[in-house]
């Protein structure tokens, strides 16, 4: 809000509040500062004067009035305890007699050697002001006691400040009602004089100036006199309003007779040239008529042909439209496809991706089982969770896929209840309305079918529809060859390194064997600890190439049967940066590669070859470690006999956390104390 009033009025109230709390402020530090020096003199006063009549008791020889006498003291309300004690802060005489003998508090006895005889404290959530008035020996207290002893006591009185609190909290509220209401009263009084004195006037001349704005001169003079200044004002305001007023007269004048005689001087020039300008628009229009008359009959002609051309355009856009449809369909499907080589997962995504794009209630491929002569199930979508996927079906009459694989041509059924060669009810346990299927081929042998069935807006399936099938049928063909093509390849890779291993395996008589047991107790451990599925299978392959690097370590070394020097064990040491280099060209195990590379690594950071530590380290090189371990320790060495399955596992357990990761050593001591370790 950009008001002046606004800004004036907020200025005056922060100077106000500042100017009132500042006072205030101070108002309530002298009134704190009174009380205490009050609480000060009154306690100092009460002090002595107790002091002076215990001295006069004393010296008449009347010492048991002094205990009656503190007594008597302690009765007033606003006397909260009054106690002797001597420098050792030992209590002398207390109005409480189970006082006598205890000790004064710390603060009590520093307060006095330190010469602070008048302090405040608090006790039992209670302000308490205190005086220590010294009671000193004089000779007429010699009789009585030693003259090298300086102070026979120290009186304590302990005064309650109930009393100044209340005092000093009603002084405190007294001033801020003051202060609150003289803030209030102040406020009002300014904003009432802006608003007679201000506000009013300028919203007087305001109005006035509307009513300028709008020509209305007569209404808008304007008599302000809450103060000379406005006056002036006004006046000055209704002298400005005159003279506009005079010059608007005088200039609309002069601009009227301006005008008129301009309109007179062109009125005349304008008939003349009108006069020759229609001459010629005359002969123009005779003209352009005759023209006008040949063009409409060219324009007939024209728009007959337009109509039929448009009839043309619009049935080829509609073509074009369901083609591009189609072409973006199996473009996306081959995007889709080229992205996985699991022939389970391309199965199932063919599926999916056929039902969506030709706009399908169910999709699924049947793979043909050469072994048995049924059909298995590849992928599906759309089929209802209760059916059994793993079971084999029959390829018998009835079916439209039996007919599609003994003639090697797509079918289109579109309405199932006017063909009786097929039954209507699928055994994939759904009912069919309208279905297309199309054969799959590898090497112009068929394989399997793919099929869809029920349009999701229940029409039949047309012409259009068998033939963008039939596509996705040849393009889902070539991605099937592909993937089997790449899983014998990779089975290969496989076969050929894992025959590597067992060709180091089967030179040394002492490690035979080692890389299939720890891949049985590794699939064991992992299942234990829940991995399943790529990552399984991964760990799988690590476990049984994990020790191919040992091609690149000399055989002497390998069979060294004495003690293996620095040398020695740093050369062993690069078996698994070696194993990585032979398997680096395989390029589908990038995964397995870095799991054999951590399988020698420590949970502590203290293993090779890259000191991987904690949550830096896989879980499956983890795994891989433990049950390497085990089987080392629990097989026949060159340098020493097999330990036993509990000196091992003893083991395990000693170095969980240093050299195991200790979830991975626990799961793999619960899982040989279950008895589910493989044999």
């Amino acid at each position: 809000m950009n008001s002046l009033k606004i800004k004036f009025l907020g200025l005056c109230c922060i100077i106000l509040m500042l100017s009132i709390g500042l006072t205030t402020w101070y108002n309530l530090q002298t009134q704190k500062a009174m009380l205490s020096k009050l609480a000060t003199e009154h306690s100092r006063m009460l002090a002595e004067t107790i002091r002076n009549s215990i001295i006069t008791d004393m010296a008449n020889g009347k010492n048991d009035r002094v205990g009656h006498i503190l007594g008597k003291i302690n009765e007033e309300p606003a006397i909260n305890n009054v106690r002797i004690f001597d420098e050792s802060g030992r209590i002398l005489m207390a109005a409480s007699p189970e006082e006598i003998g205890d000790l004064v508090s710390t603060s009590e006895l520093m307060a006095y050697r330190t010469g602070n005889f008048s302090f405040s404290s608090s006790f039992s959530e209670a302000e308490h002001f205190n005086s220590i008035v010294p009671i000193y020996n004089e000779p007429i207290c010699y009789s009585c006691h030693e003259e090298n002893i300086k102070v026979l006591g120290i009186l304590n009185l302990q005064l309650s400040l109930d009393a100044l609190s209340n005092m000093q909290t009603s002084g405190q509220n007294a001033t801020m009602v003051a202060s609150g209401v003289m803030l209030v009263i102040l406020i009002l009084t300014i904003t009432a004089f802006l608003l007679v004195y201000v506000d009013a006037p300028i919203r007087k001349l305001v109005s006035a100036m509307d009513l300028v704005e709008k020509g209305q001169f007569d209404d808008a003079y304007t008599t302000v006199s809450s103060s000379d200044e406005m006056t002036l004002l006004s006046s000055k305001f209704n002298f400005m309003i005159q003279r506009l007023r005079e010059l608007m007269e005088s200039t609309v004048k002069n601009e009227r007779e301006l005008a008129i005689s301009q309109e007179k001087l062109a009125h005349s020039e304008e008939i003349h040239t009108m006069n020759m300008t229609l001459e010629d628009r005359l002969k123009e229009i005779e003209y352009l008529n005759i023209n006008l008359e040949e063009r409409i009959e060219e324009i007939e002609e024209a728009n007959y042909k337009i109509a039929d051309l448009a009839s043309e355009l619009e049935e080829k856009n509609i073509g074009l439209s369901h083609a591009v449809d189609r072409l973006q369909a199996l473009y996306k499907m081959g995007l889709a496809v080229n992205a996985t080589m699991d022939i389970g997962k391309l199965l199932n995504l063919l599926s999916q991706k056929s039902m969506e794009t030709m706009k399908a209630q169910v999709g699924y491929i049947l793979m043909f089982n050469e072994e048995t002569g049924n059909l298995i199930v590849g992928g599906s979508a759309g089929i209802t969770e209760d059916f059994d996927r793993g079971q084999e079906i029959p390829l018998k009459p009835g079916g439209v896929s039996y007919w599609v694989m003994n003639n090697n041509q797509p079918k289109i059924v579109q309405d199932i209840n006017k063909a009786r060669e097929f039954s209507k009810m699928s055994r994939l346990g759904f009912i069919r309305e309208s279905v297309i299927c199309a054969p799959l081929t590898d090497k112009e042998k068929v394989i399997g079918t793919i099929t869809v069935a029920n349009p999701v807006d229940n029409s039949g399936f047309g012409s259009p529809d068998l033939e963008l099938l039939t596509t996705i049928a040849a393009q889902a063909s070539v991605a099937i060859s592909n993937a089997r093509l790449y899983e014998e390849q990779e089975s290969t890779y496989l076969n050929t390194v894992h025959a590597l291993v067992s060709a180091i395996e089967a030179s040394d008589a002492y490690t035979r064997g080692h890389s299939e047991r720890v891949t049985r107790y590794s699939v064991a451990l992992a299942k234990k600890m829940g991995m399943e599925g790529e990552p399984l299978k991964q760990l799988e392959q690590a476990a049984v190439l994990h020790d191919i690097g040992k091609i690149g370590i000399d055989v002497a070394l390998l069979h060294k049967k004495g003690k293996l020097t620095a040398a020695d064990i740093d050369v062993l040491k690069l078996h698994p940066s070696i194993g990585v280099r032979i398997l680096e060209p395989i390029h589908f195990l990038g995964t397995v590669r870095d799991i054999i590379e951590q399988h020698h690594e420590r949970y502590d950071g203290n293993g090779y070859p890259n000191g991987l530590k904690g949550e830096e380290w896989r879980l499956e090189g983890k795994i891989l470690a433990v049950c390497d371990t085990y089987d080392a320790m629990t097989s026949d060495r060159p340098y020493r006999k097999a330990l036993s399955h509990e000196i091992a596992i003893q083991e395990i357990h000693d170095h969980s956390g240093t050299q195991f990761d200790p979830e991975v050593a626990r799961a793999f001591i619960n899982i040989c104390n279950e008895g589910r370790l493989p044999q």
